[in-house]
C-alpha cells in the first residue's frame, strides 16, 4: 500500500502551502492519518495527525497555531495547511497511516504507522 503525497515547493517566509495525501490503495478503514517530516542527518518527527474516531486533532509544538491537519475524507484523503511557514520547517514531509486504533501514545511515534507516502518536499528560504 503506497500512500501518494504532494504539494510541497519553494516557499517565501511568512508563505502557505498546502499538503495533500491520497491513499487509493487502502481497502482498511483508516483510523488514524499523520504526517511526519525528515531533514538529512536527524531522525523523522511527527508534525500532526487526525484520529478519526474522535475527530481529534493533534499537532508537534513546534507547528502548532500554524498548521491545520483535515478530516480524513470519502476518499481517503488528508490535508496539511501550512501558515506562516519558517526556514525550520523546510524538509520532506511524509504521510502515513495505520489500519491500527493507535493509544494516544503511539500517535507520536513514526514506528506506529504502517503504511506511507514517498515524501514531498518543502523548502522555506527567501
Amino acid at each position: 500500500v503506497q500512500l501518494q503525497a504532494s504539494g510541497g515547493g519553494l516557499v517565501q517566509p511568512g508563505g502557505s502551502l498546502r499538503l495533500s495525501c491520497a491513499a487509493p490503495e487502502v481497502t482498511f478503514a483508516i483510523y488514524v492519518m499523520g504526517w511526519f517530516r525528515q531533514v538529512p542527518g536527524k531522525e523523522r518527527e511527527f508534525v500532526a495527525a487526525f484520529r478519526r474516531s474522535t475527530g481529534r486533532r493533534y499537532y508537534a509544538d513546534s507547528v502548532k497555531d500554524r498548521f491545520t491537519i483535515s478530516r480524513i475524507n470519502v476518499n481517503s484523503t488528508v490535508y496539511l495547511q501550512m501558515n506562516n511557514l519558517k526556514p525550520e520547517d523546510t524538509a520532506v514531509y511524509y504521510c502515513a497511516t495505520t489500519p491500527s486504533s493507535l493509544i494516544q501514545s503511539s500517535i507520536f511515534q513514526s514506528a506506529a504507522y504502517d503504511y506511507w507516502g514517498q515524501g514531498t518536499l518543502v523548502t522555506v528560504s527567501s
